[in-house]
């Protein structure tokens, strides 16, 4: 995998990939629901080379950390960002297999775009929910945004597991209440629609 997307990366300039946005919106509005502080610690998995993390330092966040799989991603994520990367940690892992991930301190904000979905294994869709339970901090947040179930069934030449806030919630199990979700139509550079479906979990408190 870390391979078939260095390729990608290495192949495409970005703002030409399928997932590609230049008004990254839906997700704001769910991290603003959130309430959480600038200072607040926020984990962009599968961040590849997002515009996400300019919106959000230019918000004034300054407690950020952006990881995937592609180490090419995040050197051109880095490039964008200037000298404005300083104030972010990067960190190249496998959300299937984590080594790094596995050791850092828990989050306020584990937000996911576009990144769930290809993970078809059960034993991979595990995986991942294990690490984000390990590592959102209790009352802390799960922004998941996946294709829905009307979405398309292949992206960048892979299959792709669609979701409901249903199936999603039973991923999470009953540690996680939905606090807000909505369908949203992505448009993307080629001008293809895709349907998503943007979720907001809440990690429960102590009883």
């Amino acid at each position: 995998m870390k391979e078939h997307w260095n390729t990608t990366y290495t192949n495409s300039p970005e703002e030409k990939l399928g997932w590609y946005e230049s008004d990254v919106s839906p997700t704001l509005k769910l991290i603003h629901k959130t309430g959480l502080p600038k200072d607040a610690r926020i984990l962009n998995v599968g961040a590849g080379s997002t515009t996400l993390v300019n919106d959000l330092l230019s918000k004034g966040f300054n407690n950020l950390i952006a990881t995937d799989i592609s180490d090419v991603s995040l050197i051109k994520l880095k490039k964008r960002l200037g000298s404005s990367q300083q104030e972010v940690e990067f960190i190249v892992d496998d959300l299937t297999a984590p080594t790094h991930l596995n050791n850092i301190e828990p989050v306020d904000l584990w937000i996911d775009r576009a990144v769930l979905h290809f993970f078809n294994e059960a034993e991979q869709q595990n995986q991942y929910f294990d690490l984000l339970r390990r590592s959102i901090r209790s009352e802390g947040f799960a922004l998941l945004a996946e294709y829905n179930l009307d979405g398309a069934t292949k992206c960048a030449g892979l299959a792709v597991h669609r979701c409901n806030k249903e199936m999603l919630q039973d991923k999470l199990g009953g540690g996680f209440k939905l606090i807000d979700n909505f369908n949203h139509i992505y448009t993307m550079p080629s001008g293809d629609l895709r349907p998503y479906i943007y979720t907001l979990f809440q990690k429960k408190g102590p009883m």
